[in-house]
């Protein structure tokens, strides 16, 4: 483990841990072992001063094996009847597992939407904030019984990415089943090398992810390289760590090496462009020249109209928009000050024209520099 490794573990005050669906079941249903393995090594955390905020999946497992189906439901109403009462039973057993430690428990479940909206945003984050204030621990998972494709985060990999960011967490530690991220399958492949450290997340180590499915969970390995990109743009190291050895945790707290660990880039995006970049949903594109590109990208500027050369979907003021250049690379997302109907008008003119076109002129931008965070593919 590199010494900033080392670093972050011992100086970590306020930790996000993910538990796999691949962790915490056994035989179709809940392994309620795992999760008593797990306690324990949080009340360790706890007992050391740190702040623990739990994402676990396994409610889909839980409910498979309570209601005795004979096979898992294929149909999206199925499917959220068992997660909502499997939801019930994993909970349960987390609160079984930590009376042990007079340990208080609390469910907090969410959807996209909950995240998308700026002032649910910063209730839930004030509610988990509370929550540890009166040291118990958050257990979040997501809001499987309603989550249609439209408000679904996807997986618990970008769930557990999406709190680190609300919470402003200190690391993110994703437990798995593997002992993190491999030049192949190592579960296929004998000669499959652990990677220890990621300072960079390219399309070479997407690659690699890509080759690396999940047995049982929605999110594979390449969902985890894309938390870790979140997580990393916005200053927070990541670990990717096998969950299924006993003390893994409390290993890694010790200055253990485990696992792959995503080093923090040291030049973050704010907390309001975290919200921007990852927690909104694009509703439409706006594609930009090269001058306007250069702009964003490298002097820091605003989007103005005389800049963008095309416009893709239907948005409002305020909405989310990503904006792309002309060879079609992504290069990042922010807020719009202008509907797309009134950017197709003023669209390649100059902000003196805006006016004269639209009869009002309440921005010279259609994204405010201080509403936009650059997400260039890589």
């Amino acid at each position: 483990m590199t010494n900033n490794q080392q670093k972050n573990f011992s100086n970590a005050k306020r930790v996000v841990i993910k538990v796999g669906s691949n962790v915490l079941t056994a035989d179709h249903g809940l392994n309620t072992h795992t999760i008593q393995i797990i306690s324990e090594q949080l009340k360790r955390l706890f007992d050391k001063g740190i702040e623990v905020v739990l994402v676990s999946s396994g409610s889909m497992a839980a409910g498979f094996k309570k209601i005795g189906l004979p096979s898992r439901p294929t149909d999206i109403p199925g499917r959220q009847a068992t997660a909502a009462v499997g939801q019930a039973g994993l909970i349960l057993e987390y609160e079984k597992a930590f009376a042990k430690y007079d340990k208080k428990v609390a469910q907090i479940l969410l959807t996209q939407s909950d995240l998308n909206h700026r002032k649910r945003y910063l209730n839930a984050r004030n509610t988990i904030n509370t929550l540890l204030s009166w040291e118990i621990l958050p257990i979040i998972n997501e809001n499987d019984t309603v989550a249609t494709e439209e408000i679904k985060f996807g997986d618990n990999d970008n769930l557990s990415a999406m709190i680190a960011l609300l919470i402003d967490a200190d690391i993110l530690v994703n437990l798995t089943d593997i002992d993190g991220l491999y030049t192949k399958d190592p579960r296929t492949n004998p000669d499959a090398k652990l990677i220890p450290v990621i300072d960079h997340i390219d399309l070479k180590i997407k690659k690699m992810a890509s080759g690396i499915p999940g047995a049982l969970g929605t999110g594979g390995m390449l969902s985890k390289i894309h938390a870790a990109e979140k997580v990393t743009s916005a200053g927070i190291p990541m670990v990717i760590a096998n969950g299924k050895n006993p003390n893994t945790l409390l290993d890694l707290f010790s200055g253990k090496k485990l696992g792959t660990c995503f080093l923090a880039k040291t030049n973050k995006l704010s907390r309001r462009k975290c919200w921007i970049a990852f927690s909104r949903k694009p509703k439409g594109k706006i594609q930009i020249d090269s001058g306007a590109a250069k702009a964003l990208l490298h002097n820091g500027k605003s989007l103005l109209p005389i800049g963008i050369i095309g416009v893709e979907g239907s948005f409002m003021i305020g909405d989310c928009v990503e904006f792309f250049s002309d060879t079609g690379q992504t290069l990042g997302i922010g807020l719009v000050n202008y509907s797309s109907a009134d950017i197709l008008k003023i669209m390649g003119r100059r902000s003196s024209q805006i006016e004269s076109v639209l009869g009002h002129k309440p921005y010279d931008e259609v994204i405010h520099r201080d509403n936009l965070a650059i997400r260039r593919e890589k």
